[in-house]
């Protein structure tokens, strides 16, 4: 998740698939969401989406926000938590919604203010009862940040980071990272405590040199939106270091909405800009990277059918769902 300020919401957007977070809106984005791609020929995953946080003018339910996708050639999506109440309406819709399986952490911006709070071993201790959910099928987003974080909050992150990839080792679950600027402490991290089988870089963030480091261990490389930026060279250059078959992609919305519309909302819709983007810095067709990708995607989290969803109504808010947050 990138970094921008969120607010809470009072309830949901529309009542079809609320959402419970919403994006500060600034005066000089532009608000409305970019019209639909050319669909692709052959599906993709959206590695990293958060559909719990509403932006643009008119925001779109988690709903309408797949029927977009799915209208490209999005086949589904991982819904991302960053804490307790995102990870349980995470856990929560992907029992409703079959182009959907969550993922479910505690961010690493949110670890020092638990911590200060004395919260952080119950935060964890949530996050470890929803890993066990169906249809939960990665640990994340954890990592460490230290672009947002001071030196002093950096225990707590350390200390959450490393009980998260304990987690996910537990229950045989993906692992996603979030980095940023903290290259070599998170791999440092993770060969000190063991990587999980499935270990992915959420919004790769890393140079070339960072992606043979990745590859040499089987490490998953995720690129987002921000791979088509003008001034991403670093960025370009991991792809084109990267092995095919550890490639991602995602979209990591409603941020880094790729060119041509860096700025506006951002929606698992426009994957297919970004999928575009890597195929032709990578000069292969389209349709052989989606392929990729795709068997990239199942490997790293199995089939979206594998767990059938198990209720056939809107997400309840995690304030007025049962224990756990499920419907």
């Amino acid at each position: 998740m990138a970094s921008d300020s969120l607010a809470g919401l009072d309830g949901g957007v529309d009542g079809y698939g609320s959402a419970i977070r919403r994006r500060e809106n600034t005066a000089r984005r532009d608000l409305s969401y970019p019209p639909l791609p050319e669909p692709l020929t052959v599906p993709v995953y959206d590695n990293h989406t958060h559909l719990e946080i509403a932006d643009g003018e008119y925001p779109l339910s988690y709903r309408e926000q797949l029927d977009r996708a799915s209208s490209v050639g999005v086949r589904g999506v991982i819904q991302v938590g960053g804490d307790v109440e995102t990870s349980r309406w995470s856990a929560a819709a992907a029992l409703n919604e079959p182009r959907m399986l969550a993922a479910v952490a505690i961010h690493p911006n949110e670890a020092p203010a638990l911590e200060e709070a004395g919260a952080l071993d119950d935060a964890i201790a949530a996050i470890d009862e929803l890993a066990g959910q169906p249809r939960v099928v990665a640990v994340g987003e954890t990592g460490l940040d230290f672009f947002r974080t001071p030196e002093a909050g950096r225990a707590a992150q350390f200390r959450s980071f490393e009980a998260h990839i304990r987690i996910a080792k537990k229950n045989n679950l993906a692992l996603q990272i979030h980095d940023r600027d903290a290259h070599e402490a998170v791999i440092e991290t993770l060969l000190k405590v063991g990587a999980p089988e499935r270990t992915v870089f959420h919004c790769f963030s890393g140079d070339a040199d960072m992606a043979r480091i990745c590859a040499a261990r089987g490490w998953y490389m995720s690129f987002a939106g921000n791979v088509t930026f003008k001034n991403a060279d670093n960025l370009r250059a991991a792809l084109s270091a990267a092995p095919r078959n550890l490639l991602l992609v995602e979209t990591d919305a409603p941020f880094l909405t790729p060119l041509p519309y860096r700025g506006r909302p951002n929606a698992p819709y426009l994957l297919p800009n970004t999928l575009r983007g890597m195929a032709a810095h990578l000069e292969t067709d389209v349709s052989l990277l989606s392929a990729q990708i795709t068997a990239n995607t199942e490997l790293v989290y199995g089939r979206w059918d594998a767990e059938p969803v198990t209720a056939a109504h809107d997400v309840p808010r995690p304030d007025q769902a049962p224990h756990g947050g499920l419907a």
